[in-house]
C-alpha cells in the first residue's frame, strides 16, 4: 500500500528529521512525511514571497483583529440588555434588568443620564406600584444613617430617627425615601454596598414604576460608585420604542467600545453638574445649514443654557428660535401645503411624506438623522409628524435636549475621563 503523504506546517520537525524541503513523494520507510511550510507541495505557500515590511504589516493586522476579539470577550460580561419601557412596562423610558439584594430580586429600572442617584420602590411604599423590593428578604440590605458621607449628597436630606431621609421632585412627581445600601448586579458584575434610595412615598405619575438607575456625572451615580470597575465610561444603543424585546445594550467600561466613532467635547456646567453638555454649533436640514441666532445654541454656564444628550426625554426639544428656524426649513423641503398639528407637534401631515435628513452639527462631530429618527406616525398611519418640539416656556426654556427618539439605533458613548461624547450609527432594534 502506498504511503500517504501529508503536508504539515511544523518547520522544526522538518529540520529535525533532515528532510528535503522539496515535495518528495518517495517512500522513506515512514508512514508520515513532513514538509517545510513554503515547500513546493505546501498548500500554505504564498503565491509570491512576502517582503519583510509586508510580513510585519500582515502580522500587525492579525494582532489587531485578535485584540479586538479578546476585548469583546472581556466586554461581554459588562453588557446589559436594554429594552423599550413602552413595550415592557408601558413607560416612555428605556429599562434594564437589575438584580438587587441577597438573594437577588429583579427590578426593571429606567435608565436616566440626567440624574445621579438610583432609587427603587421598597416594601411599605405609599403610592408605589405593586412591584417593590422587599428589604426584609435581603441579608445584605442596610439603611444608612445621617453620619454617612453620602447623606450630604442626596437632595434635601433630613434625619428621620437614625435614618438618612431625602425628598426630591422627578418630573411632575415627588418622592421620599431612605438612603440605603445593598448589592446590585448589572450584567454579571456584582456591585457590593451600592448606595441608592429606598422609596417610602411617591405622588404623581412621572415616577418609573420599578425604579431608576442614575447615569449622570454626580457622586451618587453609577459612574462614580463603580469608577474602579467601569472607569467612568459607558455607552448605549437604544432600540426603536416599538421594539418588543431587549435588543438594545448598555456597555459598561472602556473595553469593547466602538473604535470607529466620532467625538465631541463634553462641557462642564457647575450649575447643572450632572448633565452631559455638548457644543451644538449648527443644524442642517437636507444640505442647507439653517439660519439660527447664535445665542440659541450657545453654551452659557451662568444661565444653564446649552445642549445636552438625555436618555429620559422622548422627543428632542430646541429653544424656540432654533426650533422655529428648523421647523420652517423642514416645511419648505417637504412642500406639502396642508400642515396640521397634533398635541404639542405643530408640523404634521395627513398624507405620506418624504422627509429631508436633519444633521446636528457639534464641534468635531456631525450626527445625521434619517426618517426613522425624525417622524412619528399615528396608529392608523394617517398622520405623520416631525418628532421635535419647542422647549417648554419654563426654567428649561434655555436648554436644547437631544432626546432618546433621535438617539435610537445609534451607539452613544460617554467617556468622562477623556471628557468626550461619541456617536456612531448602529442598528439595535
Amino acid at each position: 500500500m502506498k504511503t500517504q503523504i501529508f503536508c504539515l506546517v511544523f518547520l522544526f520537525i522538518s529540520v529535525a528529521q533532515g528532510l528535503n524541503p522539496k515535495c518528495d513523494t518517495q517512500d522513506h520507510g515512514s508512514t508520515l512525511q513532513v514538509f517545510h511550510i513554503y515547500s513546493q507541495c505546501s498548500p500554505f505557500k504564498p503565491s509570491k514571497p512576502l517582503s519583510w515590511e509586508e510580513d510585519m504589516l500582515s502580522m500587525l493586522a492579525k494582532d489587531q483583529a485578535r485584540l479586538q476579539y479578546l476585548s469583546s470577550l472581556v466586554a461581554g460580561k459588562s453588557v446589559v440588555p436594554v429594552a423599550s419601557g413602552r413595550q415592557i412596562v408601558q413607560s416612555p423610558t428605556y429599562i434594564v434588568r437589575a438584580k438587587i439584594g441577597s438573594p437577588p430580586q429583579t427590578m426593571l429600572m429606567a435608565m436616566d443620564t440626567s440624574n445621579d442617584a438610583a432609587w427603587i420602590p421598597c416594601n411599605g411604599c405609599i403610592g408605589c406600584s405593586s412591584k417593590v423590593f422587599n428589604t426584609a428578604k435581603s441579608t445584605t440590605f442596610n439603611t444608612l444613617g445621617c453620619h454617612e458621607a453620602h447623606c450630604k449628597q442626596v437632595p434635601n436630606p433630613t434625619c428621620g430617627g437614625s435614618a438618612c431621609v431625602f425628598n426630591m421632585t422627578y418630573g411632575s412627581s415627588s418622592i421620599a425615601g431612605n438612603l440605603s445600601r445593598d448589592t446590585v448586579v448589572l450584567a454579571t458584575d456584582p456591585i457590593p454596598s451600592y448606595t441608592f434610595g429606598c422609596l417610602q412615598k411617591t405622588t404623581g405619575k412621572s415616577v418609573p414604576q420599578q425604579g431608576l438607575l442614575g447615569l449622570g456625572r454626580g457622586p451618587l451615580s453609577l459612574l462614580s460608585q463603580t469608577q474602579h470597575l467601569y472607569k467612568s465610561t459607558f455607552s448605549y444603543c437604544l432600540p426603536s420604542f416599538r421594539s418588543p424585546n431587549y435588543s438594545g445594550s448598555l456597555r459598561l467600561g472602556p473595553e469593547g467600545q466602538p473604535i470607529r466613532i466620532k467625538y465631541t467635547q463634553l462641557l462642564k456646567n457647575p450649575r447643572r453638574p450632572s448633565l452631559y453638555f455638548v457644543n451644538l454649533i449648527g443644524i442642517r436640514v437636507g444640505r442647507r445649514v439653517v439660519d439660527i441666532p447664535p445665542k440659541a445654541l450657545a453654551f452659557n454656564p451662568s444661565t444653564g443654557a446649552g445642549t445636552i444628550f438625555d436618555s429620559g426625554t422622548v422627543f428632542t426639544r430646541l429653544v424656540e428660535p432654533a426650533y422655529v428656524a428648523v421647523r420652517n426649513a423642514f416645511r419648505r423641503r417637504v412642500k406639502v401645503a396642508n400642515v396640521t398639528s397634533l398635541g404639542g407637534f405643530d408640523t404634521c401631515y395627513p398624507v405620506p411624506i418624504v422627509a429631508p435628513t436633519i444633521t446636528f452639527m457639534f464641534t468635531g462631530m456631525n450626527v445625521t438623522l434619517p426618517q426613522e429618527n425624525l417622524l412619528i406616525h399615528s396608529t392608523a398611519g394617517s398622520i405623520t409628524c416631525l418628532a421635535m418640539a419647542s422647549a417648554p416656556d419654563n426654567v428649561n426654556s434655555v436648554l436644547n435636549v437631544i432626546a432618546n427618539m433621535q438617539q435610537q439605533n445609534h451607539r452613544v458613548l460617554f467617556d468622562v475621563p477623556n471628557s468626550r461624547l461619541g456617536v456612531a450609527r448602529e442598528r439595535c432594534t
